[in-house]
């Protein structure tokens, strides 16, 4: 007979700060928090200087699962316009969960406003990655201007997840057109 262990007080309050803020926002109070994780607020603030940090080591903990769900692996073997389409299939497929809420990454930028909160910042640099793999994949296809399209493609990525997590938009037969157009107009192979 195994036990698994419990997981800890602290993966238990990066557990809830991820769920609860993805669900309900950054505003969800510390609180909510230490109920939805079990623990008390005496441990959260043992385990984290702030409820900022907490969101901050939350997002940083998520941040490898995100680009796993989304990146293809780097040594696929496709194209890089495949590659990069394939990043945006993964969101059209993702954003039919009906528990899709779009980009955790840019709700937590738009909901702050604060460019140097903690969670802001990891999310700025997380988002940062992104634009640079579509700069890259830019670059090895032969963009005109790989700059120009890694911000246009972060547009897309952001607007469509967006407009997807508010059920504003259905991303089926919209995204990848759109994705499309904008590689061909970049002239990208």
């Amino acid at each position: 007979m195994t036990t698994e262990a419990k997981p800890s007080s602290r993966e238990r309050l990066l557990e809830a700060a991820a769920t609860l803020t993805y669900r309900d926002g950054v505003g969800i109070g510390v609180e909510a928090l230490c109920k939805a994780a079990g623990v008390s607020k005496r441990s959260m603030y043992m385990l984290f200087d702030s409820k900022e940090e907490l969101l901050a080591a939350s997002l940083e903990e998520r941040a490898s699962a995100f680009v796993a769900r989304l990146l293809p692996a780097a040594d696929d073997g496709h194209s890089p316009r495949e590659r990069i389409l394939h990043v945006f299939g993964n969101v059209e497929s993702q954003a039919s969960a009906p528990e899709f809420r779009g980009c955790r990454y840019l709700a937590v930028q738009i909901e702050l406003k604060d460019q140097s909160h903690p969670a802001s910042r990891v999310a700025h640099r997380i988002k940062g990655n992104l634009t640079a793999f579509f700069r890259a994949e830019a670059e090895q296809g032969g963009a005109s201007d790989p700059d120009l399209l890694a911000r246009q493609l972060s547009l897309v990525f952001d607007g469509a997840s967006a407009r997807a997590g508010i059920g504003a938009d259905n991303l089926t037969g919209l995204i990848a057109p759109t994705v499309v157009t904008l590689l061909d107009a970049a002239g990208m192979r």
